[in-house]
Formats: structure tokens, C-alpha cells, sequence
């Protein structure tokens, strides 16, 4: 076994390491206004990115991309969460935000959808889950009846990033409420300027991102907006959630890492009682923990992402990398805060904003409870 990275990973390592403490780090809380990058700071940093060779690192060759496989992805996103320069849900500076889902379209919808995005012409949304579906996107309520040539669509959708700037969204909806997940939900591509779509409400969180809630009334697609086949909606986007999950754990990596940095550092620094934080055992413990988290995690993760790259199937490392992964850089950022005391509360350092970030990552894009409730089925599977 080789659990070294590759030379031309580890030079990427270290070319984007260099990158985020050069140009990201010094600035990271003058780069955004709210939840979005300001505009002259987009300019500026989508030229660094550019010269750095990472445009459209994310998206296949034949697409004008990069086609970094899953392994060297896990390698920049690591890098990346090492600062909160970077809204935490729905930005880049590596180019436009393009769903992997949309390289399962056909030809045609390619040509309206996918092209577009990739030359930022358009934008687009991921629109899944409910008021009464998160978590369980098989209890859906959000319906599309077919009439004909066309579907309509009926129902509320709620947290949906971007959902304002958005020319279209790829829509998740009940085709057979019966089959619910196995085989029931559909995905359409639907222009968020049809009649019968209302933006309801933009919701604060405790995170920077404001999403949407969103209404869809009587909402007429053409069926040759679908995706793929009826009920396949699920199918197309397993991928690009087994690989949401491990981008899950390779941020958690890059989070405990800058919390390693700046909590050793202010321990050495920081004197109580006539000695500095770094001789008190309390500190000491703490550190480990995150120090050794930090190798378990690094280590998940580069091996689910490696299966990944060689064809495997990744789905239950994944559920792995992302409990796993979110549930320890919360706690990192949470030890890292109790090391600098009062100053970690304040928006002086990024541990804030870490702390808040990583506990939302537990809740969203699959919760900690469902993933293991779905590991337990295999547990049982494999070993009982």
C-alpha cells in the first residue's frame, strides 16, 4: 500500500496551499459582502485562479474543463477550507458552478442548459428539498403530472441556494408518489421564468447563505425537459451526492487543519498563571484529539476518493467521509474556540465562522443520523 499522494497531487497541494495563504487568508474578511463575493474581488481572484491553472478544475475534459478526478478534487477542496474567504455553499473563483448533473443531459438540452453555463451565461439551481422532505427526499410532496407534451408541476420547495440569480433550476418532483425514492422522482430542467414559479420568502440562517422558498403553481414543462427516463432522478444524481459527501470530508480536513494552526500557535503564545497554554495537559488533550481526527479523516477520504477514480463503488465510504468528516471539524472549530476563549468569539479570527459552518454541514446535504442509520443496514448486512 502507497499512502502517499501522487508527485503531481503533491505539487498541486502545495501550488493551491501556496495560493490560499498568499492571496485568500490576508484578505478573508474583506472578500465578501454578506453571502456573495463582491463583485471587484471576484474579478480579481477569478484572474489569480485563471493563472493558476484551475479553471473549471471540476468539469470533464471533453466540456473544456480540467477532469481532475475525485482524488485530486479532494486535494483543492482541502486546501480551500483552510479559509473562509469563499462563501461556504454556491461560489467559486475557479469558473462557473456547473452540477454534475447536467452531464447527463442529452445533446439538445446540452445546447440550452449545460453550454451556457459552462460559458457563464446562465446560472442555475438545485431545487429538491421540502418543507416535510429533507432528509427524506422520498416523502416528497412536489408533484409533475404529465398532460400530453407537458408535465405540471405542483408544490413548495424550501432552502434553495441561489434560487434569485438563477436562469434555471434542475427540479426534483413526484412522478409516481407511491415508489417515492425507488423509482418514483423525476428531475426537469425548468426556466425559473415559467409562469406559476414565486419566490416566497429568502430565509436567514445562521450561516451566511440566505436560500429560497419557492412555490410552483400549476408550473408547465415540456416533456423534453426531463432528464433521462421517468423516475430515474435519483439514478443521475447518485454520483454527484457519493461525491458531494467525500467533498464533505476533504473540507472537514482542511478546517482542522487551520484550527491545528491557529490553536497550537495562540497556545504558545498565550500565557495564564505564569506559563502559556501550550504546558497545560486540558490544552495539550485538546490538540491531539484534533491532530489525530485529522489523520483518521485524511486518510477516509483519499481512500474513498481513489476507489472513486479507479470505478468503485463509493457509496458507503462516502456516507463515512461526510458524518465523519463534518462532525469532527465541528468539534475542532468548537476546541479551537475554547482555546482562544473570548477572542474566538469574535469575527477577529475565522473560528467563528468555521464553528457556525460546520455545524449547519451536520444538518444539511444529508443528516448525520440518516447516513448512519444507513450504515447500520449494511453493518448488519456484512457482518451480522
Amino acid at each position: 500500500m502507497d499512502f502517499q499522494l501522487p508527485e503531481e497531487l503533491s505539487l498541486l497541494k502545495d501550488n493551491v496551499r501556496k495560493f490560499v495563504d498568499a492571496e485568500l487568508i490576508p484578505i478573508e474578511r474583506d472578500v465578501c459582502d454578506g453571502h456573495k463575493i463582491k463583485p471587484e474581488m471576484r474579478t480579481m481572484l477569478e484572474e489569480k485562479a485563471q493563472a493558476l491553472g484551475l479553471w473549471l478544475f471540476d468539469v470533464p475534459v471533453e466540456h473544456g474543463g480540467q477532469g481532475l478526478g475525485l482524488l485530486a478534487k479532494a486535494v483543492v477542496w482541502t486546501e480551500l477550507a483552510r479559509t473562509i474567504a469563499l462563501p461556504t455553499r454556491a461560489a467559486s473563483i475557479f469558473g462557473p458552478l456547473v452540477s454534475p448533473i447536467l452531464f447527463h443531459l442529452n445533446d439538445q438540452q446540452k445546447e440550452h442548459y449545460l453550454y451556457p453555463v459552462i460559458r457563464g451565461e446562465k446560472v442555475s439551481c438545485f431545487v429538491q428539498t421540502e418543507p416535510d422532505a429533507g432528509g427524506d427526499p422520498g416523502a416528497m410532496r412536489t408533484t409533475a403530472v404529465r398532460h400530453g407534451d407537458e408535465y405540471v408541476i405542483n408544490g413548495t420547495k424550501r432552502f434553495i441556494t441561489n434560487a434569485d440569480a438563477s436562469d434555471f433550476a434542475q427540479v426534483f418532483a413526484a412522478t409516481d408518489r407511491e415508489k417515492g425514492s425507488r423509482g418514483g422522482i423525476s428531475a426537469f430542467l425548468v426556466d425559473m421564468d415559467t409562469p406559476g414559479i414565486k419566490l416566497l420568502r429568502q430565509q436567514e440562517t445562521m450561516m451566511d447563505d440566505r436560500p429560497w422558498e419557492i412555490a410552483f403553481d400549476d408550473v408547465r414543462v415540456p416533456a423534453e425537459n426531463l432528464i433521462g427516463e421517468e423516475g430515474e432522478g435519483f439514478k443521475h444524481a447518485q454520483n454527484w451526492i457519493s461525491e458531494g459527501r467525500v467533498r464533505h470530508g476533504a473540507r472537514g480536513i482542511g478546517v482542522i487543519e487551520r484550527c491545528l494552526e491557529l490553536g497550537a500557535s495562540y497556545a504558545k503564545q498565550r500565557v495564564t498563571f505564569g506559563q502559556p497554554l501550550a504546558d497545560r495537559q486540558a490544552v495539550q488533550w485538546m490538540l491531539v484529539d484534533m491532530y489525530t481526527e485529522l489523520h483518521q479523516l485524511r486518510l477516509m477520504v483519499h481512500q474513498a476518493a481513489w476507489k472513486a477514480d479507479q470505478g468503485g463503488d463509493i457509496r458507503y465510504e462516502s456516507y463515512m467521509c461526510k458524518y465523519f468528516g463534518d462532525t469532527k471539524s465541528f468539534e475542532a472549530a468548537d476546541r479551537c474556540m475554547q482555546i482562544h476563549g473570548g477572542l474566538g468569539l469574535t469575527t477577529d479570527l475565522p473560528i467563528e465562522k468555521m464553528w457556525r459552518d460546520q455545524r449547519s454541514f451536520i444538518i444539511t446535504e444529508g443528516p448525520t443520523e440518516i447516513l448512519k442509520m444507513a450504515l447500520a443496514r449494511q453493518v448488519l448486512r456484512e457482518y451480522g
